[in-house]
């Protein structure tokens, strides 16, 4: 588990795909893009970058990608699950409680894109600004992050 339920989502995007199975609370970045409004184009594709150096990060990933055998089980909507290759809701803009962090925050330091698509408080050239820090670690590793994204 990535995200806690305690999270003000102000502003998401629902225009983009992903292709991996991937745990939310984490930051996702462009794989590839498609052009004009490009809603509905498969070529429009986030992935959370294994590299964070140079990425283009979107926001925080708000659903947990999923690779199932749809035969076998069917998704659990109460989880927020995606089926790899479906649309994802991607939060820009607004507050989130993760423990996809690296590093040790604390209240008021400025979170930046780490390695894995993590939140760190470390700057380090390449790597995005993607917010504020809002709490220090608790004891299970969870923090409260600002996010704001254009």
């Amino acid at each position: 588990m990535a995200l806690k339920g305690d999270r003000h989502e102000f502003d998401t995007d629902i225009s983009y795909f992903m292709n991996e199975a991937a745990s939310r609370g984490y930051l996702v970045s462009v794989s590839t893009q498609g052009s004009g409004s490009a809603m509905d184009s498969a070529s429009s594709l986030v992935t959370v970058a294994a590299n964070g150096s140079g990425a283009a990060v979107l926001g925080v990933l708000l659903n947990d990608m999923v690779d199932i055998d749809q035969t076998r089980q069917h998704v659990n909507w109460h989880k927020d699950e995606v089926v790899k290759g479906g649309k994802v809701t991607i939060l820009t803009k607004g507050f989130v409680v993760t423990d996809a962090i690296a590093g040790t925050p604390t209240a008021g330091q400025t979170a930046y894109l780490a390695n894995s698509g993590k939140f760190t408080p470390t700057s380090a050239t390449g790597y995005a600004t993607v917010g504020r820090f809002l709490s220090t670690k608790d004891a299970d590793g969870f923090a409260k992050i600002s996010v704001n994204l254009p």
